[in-house]
């Protein structure tokens, strides 16, 4: 099977790293050559890291970096293609684009995919003239250690499409868990409140950042804090989830905190920008920002 991943970033290249670990040869596919550059860099960082580990050899390093082939043409990345994962950036209009595209150029018996958080398959797949060939498939970061597959029916969405991609994802070592397409999907429905309700606890004056995360991690045993995990993930990606909550449910328990949305709109985005709740100028967490939107 013939894989196509469009998009480099962090999920994009975990995503392309995890199929050509496993045997697939790989199209990864972005309009930036430079971001595909440093996506196949940031691959090979992480294959080192499974050699030093063990998990992987030298020699079985090379030949998955040799599975992998960069395209800034999406027409010619994805014409052979039997599977097509979407991992752009969680920007509805971006995806609906993308989608239309692959309408036209990809085989007609090609799987589409998309690994977004929280879009709604049924309106990606609505822009297609084959909805029962469109999935979302969830992938979590990062995506060569998560084991879950959050897949992800449309309306349309038919049983083979489905069985195959639940089977594909256990050919990955991952497990795959099928959800119905309502906004937020399960993980991003329980998860991103929880993280929300975690920066209003700061943003009120209950705790600090440290505080609050101590409290998660030991109380709750959590491997990570939530406003550490947010940072993690991306707070510009969590204030689009969360307005897609809020857009899908109208309920006023997903409102994006102030905090957040003044964080992003500055630039404070968590590791991606250097800074978010925590300080990441040196390459790894650091002390906690005090926030001058409090």
């Amino acid at each position: 099977m013939n894989i196509a991943v469009i998009g480099s970033g962090t999920m994009g290249n975990g995503i392309a790293h995890i199929f050509a670990q496993y045997g697939y040869p790989v199209n990864l596919i972005d309009v930036n050559q430079e971001a595909l550059e440093k996506g196949m860099q940031t691959i090979a960082k992480n294959l080192d890291r499974q050699v030093g580990k063990g998990v992987l050899t030298a020699d079985q390093k090379d030949t998955i970096l040799k599975g992998i082939t960069t395209f800034t043409d999406l027409k010619t990345g994805v014409a052979e293609a039997d599977l097509i994962v979407e991992a752009a950036t969680e920007n509805l209009e971006l995806k609906l684009h993308i989608f239309r595209d692959l309408n036209t150029y990809a085989k007609k018996e090609a799987i589409l995919a998309s690994n977004t958080s929280s879009i709604s398959i049924t309106q990606i797949a609505a822009v297609t003239c084959r909805g029962e060939k469109v999935i979302g498939m969830h992938f979590m970061n990062p995506v060569p250690l998560m084991k879950l597959v959050e897949v992800i029916r449309g309306y349309a969405t038919s049983d083979e499409t489905t069985k195959v991609v639940m089977e594909l994802s256990r050919a990955l070592d991952k497990t795959p868990v099928e959800v119905n397409d309502y906004p937020g999907f399960v993980a991003n429905r329980i998860l991103m409140p929880m993280i929300n309700e975690a920066i209003y606890t700061l943003f009120e004056g209950v705790a600090g950042v440290q505080e609050i995360d101590t409290v998660m991690k030991l109380g709750m045993s959590h491997p990570m804090g939530p406003l550490q995990l947010a940072d993690f993930i991306g707070l510009d990606v969590c204030l689009a989830i969360l307005n897609v909550l809020q857009q899908g449910f109208g309920q006023p328990k997903y409102a994006p905190c102030p905090l957040l949305v003044n964080m992003v709109t500055a630039g404070k985005k968590g590791i991606k920008s250097g800074e978010g709740f925590y300080n990441y100028a040196n390459g790894t967490k650091d002390a906690p920002v005090a926030s001058k939107f409090l």
